[in-house]
């Protein structure tokens, strides 16, 4: 009922009547509700995740840009189409020379690596391969020439992409290079 209704303000009013003689609780007797608190703020993830939006919005490539979490090595040029790798591991491009960088010492290894990238450039080969090992003769069984072959060929500008090299060229112990044009 509205009320303005005869009949609601009879009932206002006999209620005030019934409600005459009763003493309100004082404030003071009052229950307080506790509040909930705030959810919690993981402000680290919060960091964390703004830290890697502006690590995938960055220009700049950190070394490791192009690797995978596994041992197979892939690399790709920043700009080049992805369809270029993909190529390059089903063999598109015949492997036109490699070298054996088994037995090397680093230095050594990396010396004669940048000789056959620039001999094989002035040749005006595309794609070539590397046997680096799989390293089941080093301390560990670790392979360190892959791994150091993997960052070096990165660091050169002629390199447009590398991938292990398939089971039957060699697998994870070499890598297929693709040279840009000369």
């Amino acid at each position: 009922m509205k009320k303005d209704h005869p009949k609601a303000a009879k009932e206002i009013e006999l209620l005030r009547e019934l409600l005459a003689d009763v003493t309100p609780i004082p404030r003071t007797n009052r229950a307080r509700l506790a509040t909930r608190p705030p959810a919690p703020v993981a402000e680290q993830r919060q960091r964390d995740e703004q830290a890697a939006l502006a690590a995938s919005l960055s220009a700049e490539d950190p070394w490791d840009s192009g690797l995978e979490t596994g041992d197979e090595l892939n690399f790709l040029r920043p700009g080049l189409p992805a369809i270029t790798l993909r190529k390059l591991r089903r063999g598109h491009w015949v492997i036109q020379d490699e070298i054996d960088l088994h037995g090397l010492t680093v230095p050594q290894a990396r010396e004669l690596l940048a000789l056959f990238l620039a001999a094989s450039l002035r040749r005006g080969l595309r794609c070539v391969r590397v046997i680096h090992g799989k390293g089941l003769r080093s301390k560990n069984r670790e392979p360190v020439l892959k791994k150091k072959v993997a960052r070096w060929l990165m660091q050169r500008d002629e390199v447009l992409a590398y991938c292990q090299a398939r089971r039957t060229e060699g697998g994870g112990g070499a890598v297929v290079i693709l040279l840009q044009a000369g």
